[in-house]
């Protein structure tokens, strides 16, 4: 889904985007084609104790500018594939880019590229199972994780836990696979620190009827 530039790279930005559901269809759709391989979990957030490394946040920031672009559409030499091959490398060498390793703004731009790593869904559940060591340890957004447990989620055909992968339907934003025990899913959006089903959805609304245009 295409963003209006002007929250191009804002945190703001970047979840709305992260909502709107532009996986492959889910299991048990005529498209279906995804496997459902999960690795082993990590045993840790991180390879070492990290230290910042501007170089690393550098080029983090720089991938997201690259994928953001290609989302507005501007088509960029780098795929959406390469960007995951290379958060791959990063992970390998580092373990999951972490606040004291990369800044907060490097750990959002490592989550958007895992984000939309649709088509490597085993990878997707690594960074899942990575990114919720992080967060345990204080070193990565509740919020990000919520998005990426969604994603991963609704990439099965499985229902969510917090709303944010939605659909623009025929009548406007609907969420892009059930939500699960959706009478308490707004105590679990505010423990992640998402604001309300009902904002984020009038939000999306705005966002489904500029695709429309």
């Amino acid at each position: 889904m295409k963003l209006p530039s002007r929250v191009a790279l804002t945190l703001v930005g970047l979840l709305i985007l992260a909502g709107c559901d532009t996986a492959p269809e889910p299991a048990g759709t005529p498209t279906a084609g995804t496997a459902r391989t999960t690795p082993p979990a990590p045993s840790s957030a991180s390879a070492s104790p990290a230290a910042f490394d501007k170089a690393l946040h550098d080029e983090l920031i720089a991938m997201l500018e690259r994928d953001q672009a290609d989302r507005e559409g501007t088509p960029q030499t780098e795929s959406d594939q390469a960007r995951t091959a290379r958060l791959k490398e990063i992970i390998r060498a580092h373990g999951w880019p972490t606040f004291a390793l990369v800044g907060e703004d490097g750990g959002n731009a490592a989550w958007a590229i895992a984000q939309h790593s649709d088509l490597d869904p085993a990878f997707q559940q690594e960074a899942l199972d990575l990114l919720r060591a992080a967060v345990t340890a204080g070193q990565a957004s509740p919020g990000n994780l919520a998005y990426l447990h969604d994603r991963v989620a609704t990439g099965r055909g499985e229902p969510q836990e917090y709303g944010t992968q939605i659909r623009c339907g025929p009548d406007g934003p609907v969420p892009a696979t059930p939500i699960r025990d959706e009478a308490d899913v707004e105590r679990r959006r505010a423990e992640a620190g998402l604001p309300t089903l009902a904002s984020y959805l009038t939000e999306m609304t705005t966002i489904c009827a500029q695709d429309s245009n």
